[in-house]
């Protein structure tokens, strides 16, 4: 979908030129006040370690399971601020960074992944009604579309597959004709709908809202409060933080969901690297503007090319855009100056008014940027260390919006002790493999995007490089 030259970026950046350089979700005189830093000594039942998706769901889930259990949940600056309120708003139903990475990877369990996955969404839309979330969540569905003749030709093989494996319950296929006619871009060929398994949200609301509710359940939420070291404490474990220590009893002990940021447990850190990935949020569409478009119905859109966009409507009908660029920074480093990519966000712009030549004359509003825990499997995986005291879930790649409700239940799971259906998946008792030191994970990673631009511009023709990655399971994705 990238303009066929970019010497006319020039043309296309006039649309940044009011852009603000901060992520459009979190950009709300609405945004709560973070709740004070610890500056004591606590003692609880369960300790949550993070404040993004991952934390929230365990903290509230372990309330909801037990409201007698006494939860204290720590975040080192303020709930939200990371990926959980920077992410396009993408709430999967897959759990496996969708159905043709789960099916590679777990085909003997996949009616159970898309079964439990399907699920998980459920709850999310019936936590979203319960605890009256106002994060304008639509059950909208998503579009895979074909911008190239080879793409629209492998959707179309994707779904006999599907159709053959019993898997394609809501899904449907559309030719470049009724794909238009849901969303018109030019560029087009053909696409897959699925109907009922992604909701549209508003990703920094579904924060606050998750915070208000873990409040109201009784969780003691403290912000600008970093967890600086795990250790054991007697028959517990104890958190120390820069201005007090909590001291987690063995009834429950820790739940890690820190994700992109140096896991307490040391020996988890190689499983994942940080992906920054950037967007764009356009001003709103005026009512012709989007008639020409369509969308009437709503959903999000993703391309199918290795170096793919996500884009769909806020609630106030701007268009979210992003994608493209996955940026590896040298030594797998999380700094705020990778926030901000101009040179990207030319690029997108660029792509957007190719994909949308009706909305020539669109301003793009906010443009931001952020990492993305990824692993080499590109789905979650999880785990215990401190004789099952601690428990960990990680390497959403990109897809954590939804999966990490699911995260929150197996980390609950495996610090009761549980044997359950989720603990139970391949998917939880096996990690991916871990990625190599410098410089071998930089190189490896330049190698593979190098060679998946290749793929985009060959016919999606596969290099040994990629073909190698793929017979042994390993890959890197935003």
């Amino acid at each position: 979908m990238a303009p066929s030259a970019m010497s006319s970026g020039s043309h296309w950046t006039k649309s940044l030129s009011d852009a603000q350089p901060v992520p459009y979700w979190l950009d709300d005189p609405g945004r709560p006040r973070p709740e004070p830093a610890l500056t004591a000594a606590e003692t609880c039942d369960l300790l949550v370690v993070g404040g993004g998706y991952s934390g929230l769901w365990t903290a509230l889930i372990a309330k909801e399971r037990d409201p007698a259990r006494d939860v204290v949940l720590v975040e080192g600056r303020e709930v939200g601020w990371a990926a959980s309120g920077r992410n396009g708003g993408f709430c999967a139903a897959s759990l496996t960074h969708g159905l043709p990475n789960g099916l590679a990877r777990w085909p003997g369990e996949i009616h159970t992944l898309e079964r439990l996955g399907a699920r998980n969404l459920d709850e999310i839309e019936r936590a979203v009604a319960r605890h009256s979330l106002d994060c304008d969540f639509e059950r909208t569905g998503e579009i895979d579309v074909a911008t190239e003749p080879y793409q629209a030709s492998e959707l179309r093989a994707w779904y006999d597959e599907l159709r053959d494996r019993g898997l394609d319950e809501g899904v449907e296929f559309l030719d470049a004709e009724a794909v238009r006619a849901q969303v018109d871009s030019p560029t087009f060929r053909a696409g897959l709908y699925d109907r009922r398994g992604v909701a549209m949200l508003h990703p920094a609301k579904l924060v606050w809202g998750l915070k208000r509710a873990c409040k109201e359940l009784g969780v003691r939420v403290y912000e600008h409060t970093p967890a600086l070291d795990l250790k054991p404490y007697g028959a517990g474990m104890a958190v120390r933080t820069p201005y007090g220590r909590i001291r987690a009893r063995r009834t429950a002990a820790v739940a890690l969901g820190t994700n992109i940021f140096p896991n307490l447990v040391r020996r988890v850190r190689a499983y994942t690297v940080p992906v920054y990935d950037y967007a764009l949020m356009t001003e709103p569409l005026s009512e012709d503007q989007l008639a020409s478009v369509g969308w009437k119905n709503r959903q999000g859109l993703g391309d199918s090319a290795n170096q793919f966009h996500y884009f769909r409507l806020s609630a106030d009908n701007r268009v979210l855009w992003g994608g493209y660029d996955a940026v590896y920074p040298y030594g797998g480093r999380v700094r705020s100056e990778y926030d901000d990519r101009p040179e990207t966000y030319a690029k997108l712009a660029g792509h957007f008014f190719t994909c949308f030549p009706q909305l020539e004359g669109l301003r793009f509003t906010h443009a931001w940027g952020g990492a993305i825990d990824t692993c080499s499997r590109f789905s979650a995986f999880f785990g215990t260390a401190h004789q099952g005291k601690v428990a960990y879930a990680a390497g959403f790649t990109g897809l954590g919006v939804g999966a990490t409700r699911f995260g929150a239940d197996v980390m609950l799971d495996l610090l009761a002790g549980e044997r359950t259906e989720r603990t139970e998946l391949e998917m939880v008792r096996r990690k991916p493999l871990p990625f190599p030191p410098e410089p071998f994970a930089w190189t490896g990673i330049a190698l593979t995007k190098w060679s998946l631009a290749r793929a985009d511009a060959h016919g999606g023709r596969r290099n040994l490089w990629l073909r190698t990655m793929d017979r042994l399971g390993l890959g890197f994705d935003s």
